[in-house]
């Protein structure tokens, strides 16, 4: 399933959400320990055409985002930026304080406060779950998807209750780079073995959020868009999934 549509603001293409709102089908994610750059965030939203930024409390950077996107002199409403509340947060008071806190260091005025509400590491159970609680139907699922860890039932269960379905690892931390399958496909199209884990995961109908703290890296990472893994080839990048986390697990959480 590629992603069909109009190109969203800096070229890249953009998918509906529940919510109204259009989600980039690549974005730049950041994390915690050193998987932030100040350099690397400008030159993605000035010279890469990105314009979906995903961070989180717990990531320490939200406040660094803010310098960096007024940097890049992009405007805000031309950014999807998604942030994640920590648990300590938790409950309806504390979750709309946090919310704010995040608007503050982020120097934004919405997040949308909130224009679209997802999920992370939600699988169908939880998702269950939350409907016998919860009014509104999550707009987005942010789960681990590489190829080695393809949930292809949470994808469909996702799509079937219009949840947009976003990847987060899709090079496996590395992992999936010396996989001697996508070595042999990166030859086989003149890419690089991080273009061709990207473009099956984009033509999987994932929206995915590649991390990287080197402006070189993001800009390989974006040259995705003017070629086409072929079907047989996209079902040997299937074939690879065995189940492994390179995060962590969320089967255990009840």
């Amino acid at each position: 399933m590629a992603w069909a549509g109009s190109p969203g603001p800096g070229g890249v293409p953009a998918v509906p959400v529940a919510s109204g709102r259009s989600i980039p089908v690549l974005g730049l994610g950041t994390s915690h320990h050193g998987g932030y750059s100040h350099g690397a965030v400008v030159h993605a939203l000035q010279k890469c055409g990105i314009r979906h930024i995903d961070t989180a409390k717990r990531y320490g950077c939200e406040s660094l985002l803010q310098r960096a996107i007024r940097e890049s002199g992009v405007k805000r409403e031309d950014l999807w930026i998604t942030t994640k509340l920590w648990h300590s947060d938790y409950g309806y008071e504390n979750t709309k304080k946090a919310c704010l806190e995040s608007c503050e260091r982020l120097g934004v005025e919405y997040l949308g406060l909130c224009k679209s509400i997802g999920v992370s590491n939600f699988l169908i159970s939880h998702l269950e779950q939350l409907k016998e609680d919860c009014v509104i139907t999550p707009h987005v699922n942010q789960v681990e998807y590489h190829p080695f860890q393809r949930p292809q039932e949470l994808v469909d269960y996702c799509r079937s209750r219009d949840i947009v379905f976003e990847g987060y690892c899709p090079l496996a931390k590395g992992e999936a780079l010396t996989h001697p399958a996508v070595i042999q496909l990166a030859k086989k199209y003149g890419r690089t073995p991080a273009q061709i884990c990207i473009r099956w995961s984009i033509q999987n109908g994932i929206v995915t959020i590649p991390k990287s703290t080197k402006a070189e890296r993001i800009e390989e990472n974006c040259k995705v868009f003017d070629f086409t893994i072929a079907e047989d080839d996209v079902e040997i990048l299937n074939g690879m999934h065995d189940g492994r986390h390179v995060s962590w697990d969320p089967t255990s959480i009840v």
